[in-house]
């Protein structure tokens, strides 16, 4: 019998390529895997592509709320943002893409796992970790990496496919290089390859519009959370994926979370992206509002610095460590009191606060207000400055001394 081999499989160019390429170069019965991560309609034909092009079998695995819930949430709790920007879409994805690859691979005795990510790129770090993480003696074919891999373009791929009977309908120069899933939608390639260039918005936006085509007028949203995690959209319960698609509809319409980055990827070199995360972005703010009501100073601060190590963690593909649960850990412990309600206005790109409530918030109004209170006497701020200004000034007074000795 053949060895097996299982392609994670999108049923783009790459991907479709690589079948007939593993068959004749390594001569395996191909096992193709597609992890439904909510990209919609791009699985549509998927099964007879696959089987078409050569693969024994396609397997789609429908992982979305396992996605959502196990993903992308300790990302939102955490408010992890890679370079004060990107949302992780395509980060916090691969992880449970690769889970599910060996999970087929141990189902079908498969010895080795392929993948169609390029040698510049995030990807081929991110899933191939997960892997070695997971099933560390299972082989790794990275296509474009290897010595029998001679196309170096999308046309040489097409003519390639031509040459072993599959004539499909891709072409060589029409699109972006785009990652989908139901959290992000990203763009790369075409003008965006020159920073200098403005995007073309008008050819490049798929989930939703610019600022400048929104509606007029704004609209109000209500959400409701419990320990960290999104319950409710203006009053109707809705688990995470479909509080995710909702958000993803209203901050399409209304112009929210586009993101032009130039971000510094792992194996060193920096690339320029689009990234639509409508609904991500108004959920990561929802959130964050409400926290602000509940964390005291110290905690708030150092989630702060957790959560930027939770997304280098993400970004770099270390999913499956021992330190990723840990600064997880952390996160979880600091959502136990993380519930409450939150209203914003959507309106031209912006999320507008219109006020947050929780029965554990940390907002007191006797000590906040400009009111004299009980809890709080003015004449104590005198002493507390002293303390906390006197190292300030020894030092302003040994300095003067210094340099008067000088005279």
């Amino acid at each position: 019998m053949k060895e097996k081999v299982v392609l994670a499989y999108s049923g783009g160019l790459d991907t479709t390529a690589i079948i007939p390429w593993l068959k004749e170069n390594f001569d395996y019965e191909v096992i193709c895997v597609c992890v439904d991560c909510g990209q919609g309609e791009e699985l549509d034909g998927l099964k007879e592509r696959a089987e078409f092009c050569g693969a024994a079998k396609l397997y789609i695995e429908d992982v979305t709320d396992e996605f959502c819930d196990e993903y992308i949430m300790p990302c939102v709790q955490a408010h992890a943002v890679y370079e004060n920007k990107y949302l992780l879409g395509t980060s916090m994805a691969r992880p449970v893409i690769a889970k599910k690859l060996v999970e087929i691979a141990r189902k079908e005795g498969a010895s080795a796992i392929c993948h169609g990510a390029t040698g510049k790129g995030n990807d081929q770090i991110r899933f191939e970790l997960g892997i070695k993480a997971l099933a560390p003696d299972l082989k790794i074919i990275a296509a474009w990496r290897n010595d029998k891999w001679n196309m170096d373009s999308r046309e040489s791929e097409i003519e390639y496919c031509k040459a072993h009977g599959i004539d499909l309908p891709f072409s060589a120069d029409s699109s972006y290089s785009r990652d989908r899933n139901l959290w992000h939608i990203s763009h790369e390639g075409l003008e965006l390859e020159d920073p200098a260039n403005e995007p073309d918005f008008g050819h490049l936006l798929v989930l939703g519009v610019t600022p400048e085509k929104a509606p007029d007028e704004g609209e109000y949203v209500t959400m409701a959370f419990e320990k960290g995690i999104p319950v409710s959209i203006n009053g109707k319960q809705m688990k995470v994926s479909d509080i995710i698609r909702k958000l993803n509809a209203l901050g399409g319409k209304h112009g929210i979370g586009i993101v032009d980055i130039v971000e510094n990827r792992v194996v060193g070199m920096k690339s320029r992206g689009v990234y639509e995360t409508p609904g991500g972005a108004i959920l990561y703010e929802a959130h964050q509002q409400l926290e602000e009501l509940i964390l005291d100073r110290d905690t708030y601060a150092l989630k702060t610095d957790m959560g930027n190590k939770l997304a280098q963690i993400v970004y770099e593909g270390k999913w499956f460590t021992p330190l990723r649960e840990s600064v997880q850990a952390f996160i979880e412990s600091t959502q136990k009191y993380v519930t409450g309600e939150v209203k914003f206005k959507l309106y031209k790109g912006n999320i507008i606060k219109a006020g947050t409530s929780s029965p554990y918030s940390l907002y007191n109004e006797s000590i906040a207000s400009f009111t004299t209170g009980n809890l709080y006497d003015h004449h104590d701020a005198e002493g507390f400055i002293n303390l906390f200004g006197l190292s300030c000034k020894v030092r302003a007074m040994k300095m003067k001394e210094a340099e008067e000795d000088k005279i």
